[in-house]
């Protein structure tokens, strides 16, 4: 079982998307987001709630509206995401059992239960070493790590896929139709 929910790594790589060429940041609609990326629209648009909430990303008005980051992305740490996402989780919850060996005839003897447990402890030492590297890296690391693995035209194709949506989107707009996504007809 892992730690961070699905929803984790879904906010993560659409946030990727919304850095754009040189580390700007570019607007796309939840939907559009949901679509580009083929995860469910309805857990997404509570995550992004949850990271408007948190002032990571910001609504966009009108019909091209969608949502942009809030702050440059080399100002939003991967910490930051997690935390706004699933909250802060700790990795271990120490239930005292120290003070239980059966050896103690139902009292533990002073040098039994004094000082920390070692054992949370250590699990304390390994949360806060996840965290720091976690808070060390941001969207924009990662945005980068992707533009140096993905083809060089891979960016424009984002760019212009998103931009043919939201052209659509206004046409059918203005001209009184209802736009249905592809993806959405027959659902």
């Amino acid at each position: 079982m892992s730690l961070y929910s699905a929803g984790v790594e879904y906010g993560i790589h659409c946030l990727i998307f919304l850095v754009g060429n040189r580390g700007d940041t570019r607007e796309a609609s939840v939907r559009d987001l949901a679509e580009l990326q083929g995860v469910p629209l309805d857990y997404l648009a509570k995550i992004f709630t949850r990271l408007a909430k948190a002032k990571l990303v910001v609504a966009t008005e009108g019909v091209r509206g969608g949502f942009k980051l809030a702050r440059p992305a080399d100002e939003i740490s991967i910490l930051d995401i997690v935390n706004a996402i699933d909250g802060q989780k700790l990795i271990f919850d120490c239930r005292e059992i120290r003070g239980r060996c059966a050896l103690f005839e139902g009292s533990a003897p002073d040098w039994a239960l004094s000082g920390p447990c070692s054992v949370h402890a250590v699990m304390m030492t390994a949360q806060n070493r996840m965290e720091e590297a976690l808070a060390q890296q941001t969207i924009l690391d990662l945005a980068r790590k992707v533009g140096r693995k993905a083809p060089a035209e891979f960016n424009a194709l984002v760019d212009n896929w998103i931009s043919d949506r939201r052209e659509k989107k206004s046409s059918a707009q203005a001209t009184g139709e209802h736009f249905i996504p592809v993806t959405d007809i027959g659902s």
